[in-house]
């Protein structure tokens, strides 16, 4: 039935019969892209001494002159003035003395509380802290805020707006209370001691006065010399029954440039050249800890990454032979996905070619592995697809079709959905051309215990498997880059943001 119906939908597009067979000429080229290469290219990105990729290191803009190398031998076009880098205008920057006293409690930052906002105070700044709880009219209506250190509740480090309610009330500042456990806290302040001292990457902005600290629901009972239980129901009903404290917080900033680029490589099309189909991963990752371990990053994203070198050698060695693609394609390997999307928001509100040009954007972060919902499946060959019918009903069906035609994998929706709770429509960069009105298609293997850990090393990829997904992905690509009309923009989530 599934076959049957991806099958109609290709039919609908205009597909003819005589078109189904597999093409000769493509199944070639996408034969071209074996384990044996992804495993070479693979071993070196991921490698130790890379370091872990971070965004601005030196093994980063290592990593970036390979990347642009491979392209340049490939014969593709550097499409930057004829050179292969974006400059991204990053800034390192680092919160210094930060500090936090609560009464006569001094804080040890990152264990008893982490720093998330943003400030610069030269001198430590006295005032209260007061409990609000919910961060709702009702209790902004009963607690005094102004000037004021307040304390609220939130899921996570992201308070979805409630800061910004808090400080547009004259809040001074914000104290989030963790509502997701000591253990997920304790997670939390782990991870931000083992990046201390390395700065926190970005674009460069103005100040903004908003201290903003993290603690655990524990610790916060603690500071208000009360348990957690009363806390928590006096957050329901009455939050100024909870005294408030004597408070003292400092944290100075300062910035400095990072060397950072988006790497580009360029294949012009033929008749359809001044249209453009972009793949893109990020060849970033997270670095070195703070004891020296390195967080290799075989899949996050290194899977991408060697899988889109594959796919480019592919259309080169096809365009060499003959067989150039009617639009034009950019191969575009960006930088900071790590840090907040951040060369890929650079690139697509900077493009080197214009946006409304744009046809699609093929993402691929995490190609490599098994997650935990088939990790004990019958049948493995399967990959997330995420976002393909989000602004065009076109670009699922294409994607069915040219897997049915070619790889049979398991396509897997899932994640495809707008109150998908991992959000992962939105955490990656194929997300900065969505927002344009580009369709899009997010390929990604799921979630493992290697996730952003030191183990996410290059023994644990499953090369076949990620061949066959980078094949799908080269035959979509192909079709994509092919065929007479772009796919429409005429889904329900416009703009990548409903």
């Amino acid at each position: 039935m599934k076959k049957q119906l991806a099958l109609t939908g290709a039919l609908a597009l205009g597909l003819s019969l005589g078109t189904m067979a597999q093409n000769p000429v493509q199944v070639k080229y996408a034969n071209t892209i074996t384990a044996e290469d992804l495993t070479e290219y693979l071993t070196f990105l991921a490698s130790d001494e890379m370091k872990g990729r971070d965004t601005g290191s030196p093994e980063g803009l290592i990593a970036a002159n390979y990347l642009a190398d491979f392209y340049k031998d490939l014969g593709l076009t550097g499409p930057v003035d004829g050179k292969y880098f974006q400059a991204v205008p990053l800034v390192s920057t680092k919160f210094e003395n930060v500090s936090l006293q609560v009464g006569k409690n001094k804080l040890v930052e990152n264990e008893d509380y982490v720093f998330i906002g943003d400030g610069n105070l030269k001198k430590a700044a006295k005032s209260e802290l007061v409990f609000l709880g919910l961060a709702n009219d009702e209790n902004l209506a009963k607690v005094d805020v102004t000037g004021k250190l307040v304390g609220i509740w939130a899921v996570g480090e992201r308070s979805n707006g409630l800061v910004s309610k808090v400080m547009d009330a004259g809040a001074a500042g914000i104290v989030i209370v963790s509502m997701e456990g000591q253990a997920n806290f304790d997670r939390i302040a782990n991870r931000y001691k083992t990046l201390s001292g390395k700065g926190r990457i970005g674009f460069e902005k103005e100040v903004e006065q908003r201290p903003i600290f993290m603690v655990s629901s524990d610790k916060m009972g603690e500071l208000f010399e009360t348990s957690v239980e009363e806390l928590k129901e006096a957050a329901k009903s009455n939050p100024e029954a909870i005294a408030s404290q004597k408070v003292k917080y400092q944290v100075e900033k300062s910035s400095t440039p990072v060397e950072a680029y988006n790497v580009l490589g360029f294949l012009e099309g033929t008749d359809k050249k001044e249209e453009v189909l972009v793949i893109s991963s990020h060849y970033d990752h997270v670095g070195v800890s703070s004891t020296g371990e390195v967080f290799n990053g075989a899949d996050d994203d290194g899977s991408g990454t060697v899988s889109v070198m594959e796919i480019a050698q592919a259309f080169a060695t096809a365009a060499k032979e003959g067989h150039k693609p009617r639009r034009s394609i950019l191969f575009l390997n960006v930088t900071g996905e790590e840090k907040g999307l951040l060369g890929s928001q650079y690139y697509s509100e900077n493009p080197i070619f214009p946006i409304a040009n744009t046809v699609n954007n093929i993402n691929i972060d995490m190609v490599g592995r098994i997650d935990y919902e088939y990790q004990d499946a019958e049948n493995k060959d399967y990959v997330y697809v995420i976002g393909s019918e989000m602004l065009s009903t076109d670009l699922k069906k294409i994607n069915e079709y040219n897997n049915i035609t070619y790889t049979d994998l398991i396509l897997d929706y899932r994640y495809d959905a707008e109150d998908d709770p991992n959000r992962f429509y939105y955490r990656s960069d194929h997300y900065n051309f969505a927002k344009f009105d580009i369709p899009v298609i997010f390929f990604f293997n799921g979630v493992h215990d290697d996730y952003h850990q030191v183990t996410d090393t290059v023994d644990k990829i499953e090369f076949p498997l990620m061949t066959k997904r980078a094949q799908l992905i080269f035959h979509t690509a192909w079709d994509l880059a092919n065929r007479e009309n772009r796919t429409r923009v005429d889904g329900t989530n416009t703009r990548g943001e409903r």
